[in-house]
């Protein structure tokens, strides 16, 4: 089934109590100038007991002869209803480093074997509404290897994920392209195809 044809049925409010994967809060300080004040916000459940860090996005190049290409995805995201251009992405298990995390849910979603080689800081998504986070993991992907000659998925139940690639040196504007057919783009994702723009700009 083409991720085309998701759609959304039903929309509901949520007591943070029924929720599974997150909770609402409110947290009570002070600002600068002493003044009380409260603020809202969303965290999630499942980050691992000892961790500082929710889990990963992935951002994997394929070096080919052809030159470097990177691998996205194609996920169909209620949220936001519709189809969002994203990096693989997961949450860390127990006793998992992010680099183990990457790896692993790389070849879980895309089937590739792949060697970390860089993690980020630590990065907030929307600090201003949740404190969800994750670090950004550089990934290599050597075709040499035979286990990645014809890559599978390893997909869990209510997992829809079309992977494919895009030559590096064209990546900015194929963003813009997607934009412009109606997807959606992952701040994640856009944020690297900007600073690529930026780069140009100033021959950095």
């Amino acid at each position: 089934m083409p991720l085309s044809d998701a759609k959304i049925e039903v929309v509901k409010d949520l007591k943070s109590e029924d929720a599974k994967w997150v909770k609402i809060q409110k947290v009570f300080y002070k600002d600068p100038n002493g003044k009380a004040r409260d603020w809202e916000f969303c965290s999630r459940r499942t980050r691992v007991e000892g961790s500082d860090v929710d889990g990963v996005a992935i951002m994997a190049i394929l070096e080919k002869p052809t030159g470097p290409e990177i691998l996205l995805q194609r996920q169909f995201r209620p949220p936001v209803n519709g189809i969002v251009i994203e990096f693989p992405a997961g949450l860390l298990d127990s006793g998992e480093t992010p680099e183990e995390c990457a790896e692993r849910e790389l070849l879980e979603e895309t089937g590739y074997i792949g060697k970390a080689f860089h993690c980020s800081p630590i990065l907030f998504c929307d600090p201003g509404f949740c404190n969800t986070n994750l670090k950004l993991v550089q990934v290599a992907i050597d075709l040499s290897d035979p286990r990645n000659v014809t890559p599978e998925q390893q997909l869990e139940d209510g997992e829809f994920i079309e992977n494919f690639t895009v030559p590096l040196k064209e990546f900015p504007e194929r963003m813009i392209d997607f934009a412009a057919e109606g997807f959606i783009l992952d701040v994640r994702v856009q944020n690297i195809a900007e600073g690529m723009i930026v780069s140009r700009k100033y021959n950095l």
